[in-house]
């Protein structure tokens, strides 16, 4: 089978959003950038088309105009191993953008991301119904989402 490889409209960040997001995720590079030439549908010089990679998956960043708007129907989730990992990523893909419930955030481009510290699902997935329902309960009173606090709520009763 061949790869699916998501494709990511923007007006004309494209070329801003694919620095920010391989500067913030581990083995990622820009694969390719092809920019409009005179006459094209975009200006001059500005990206068109730009490849890059975030930890093996390939994505396309496109300067379509503005006809389409990202939704926060699809988003991108991103587990982390730790409070600092999900601290680092919730500031740097938050600023310009705005903050929501629950681990999730819109980036100044209007894409939507969950930043879940992995240990979530072990949390709500585990075999005690209680023990499931106090992280529920914790996990929807937060922005960010607090590992300590999670297991605290876990751990309670």
């Amino acid at each position: 089978m061949k790869k699916i490889t998501p494709c990511l409209w923007f007006d004309t960040e494209a070329e801003a959003a694919v620095k920010l997001y391989t500067s913030l995720f581990p083995n990622s590079r820009v694969l390719s950038m092809s920019r409009y030439g005179e006459g094209g549908p975009g200006p001059a010089g500005q990206v068109m088309v730009a490849m890059f990679e975030i930890n093996g998956q390939e994505y396309m960043a496109l300067n379509g105009g503005p006809m389409y708007k990202p939704t926060p129907a699809t988003s991108f989730m991103v587990n982390c191993e730790t409070q600092a990992e999900v601290d680092h990523l919730w500031e740097k893909l938050s600023e310009g953008g705005h903050k929501d419930q629950c681990g999730w955030l819109q980036d100044r481009f209007g894409f939507s991301w969950q930043i879940v510290p992995t240990i979530l699902g072990e949390l709500m997935g585990g075999p005690d119904p209680m023990k499931a329902a106090r992280v529920t309960q914790a996990m929807l009173k937060m922005s960010k989402l607090d590992i300590a606090a999670l297991t605290r709520a876990y751990n309670e009763g």
